[in-house]
């Protein structure tokens, strides 16, 4: 066997692999795009995994065409579906964005070099752009969506949230958590739950990188986000009130001086 078989097996052997998990119910064109966009990937995913959370529609069928695996989650919530996707992925790195996101062809690739660069880092989120509605108010919108989000959550978090349409984390990191966060609560948001847990024992990062593209969806139906508002209060009231910010602030400066211990709520 010559020297590039060599390097070229020691490379596979050593290189990490990565799961993109995508929940989806009734989804089914805004995930043909999404898995078009993740098959063009100029680094591509090991694996991808479509949690199909009861569908009314094609959206099993879209996957399945597409190459990816397809779980069933009949339990509702997106909560339920991410975490049942996460359980069953088995790349070194676990890849998240919804069903109606569009990724630039280098998510993944800046993904991965992200984390070679932050090995200390256990989950990374990234940017997003809204891709449909006013063309002028996108960029707007999208900041003013984003900074609320980010602000509220870091109130009640004392560091960085991780946002659903862009996220990646260790899986060795999901696995230390998988037993505590909600998923069995379908009126949370699974990324704000997963901030509480995984933001307890680990740093949690912002990546640079193409911004995610996403639907302007939570500004087109009134209801809609009001319940998206409602569930964001609950997402921080279920952990309440060992995680009151005065209990979460204290627990975050003991780690820091390496006092933390499991009187203080966290897990030695």
């Amino acid at each position: 066997m010559d020297e590039s078989q060599d390097e070229r097996r020691d490379d596979r052997a050593t290189r990490v692999t990565v799961s993109v998990v995508i929940p989806v119910k009734d989804d089914s064109a805004e995930l043909t795009v999404c898995l078009a966009t993740l098959t063009a990937q100029t680094r591509p995913a090991e694996e991808i995994i479509v949690v199909d959370n009861a569908s009314a529609d094609d959206s099993a069928a879209v996957a399945h065409a597409a190459g990816a695996t397809v779980l069933s989650c009949p339990q509702p919530g997106i909560p339920a579906a991410s975490a049942a996707g996460y359980d069953a992925a088995t790349g070194d790195l676990i890849l998240r964005l919804d069903a109606d996101c569009v990724p630039g062809p280098r998510w993944i690739q800046e993904v991965v070099a992200a984390f070679e660069e932050q090995p200390d880092v256990a989950a990374l989120t990234g940017p997003a752009r809204f891709i449909d509605g006013p063309v002028l108010l996108r960029r707007p919108l999208v900041f003013a969506y984003l900074s609320a989000y980010r602000y509220f959550s870091m109130s009640a978090l004392g560091h960085l949230p991780l946002f659903g349409s862009n996220l990646a984390m260790r899986r060795e990191a999901w696995e230390q958590v998988r037993l505590e966060v909600h998923r069995d609560d379908p009126e949370i948001h699974d990324d704000l739950d997963l901030s509480f847990h995984l933001g307890e024992r680990h740093r949690l990062a912002q990546m640079g990188g193409e911004p995610m593209g996403i639907s302007m969806r939570p500004f087109k139906d009134a209801r809609a986000f009001h319940r998206r508002v409602k569930r964001g209060f609950r997402s921080v009231t279920v952990h309440w009130p060992q995680d009151l910010p005065p209990y979460r602030l204290r627990r975050a400066a003991l780690r820091r001086y390496g006092h933390a211990s499991q009187t203080d709520g966290v897990q030695a």
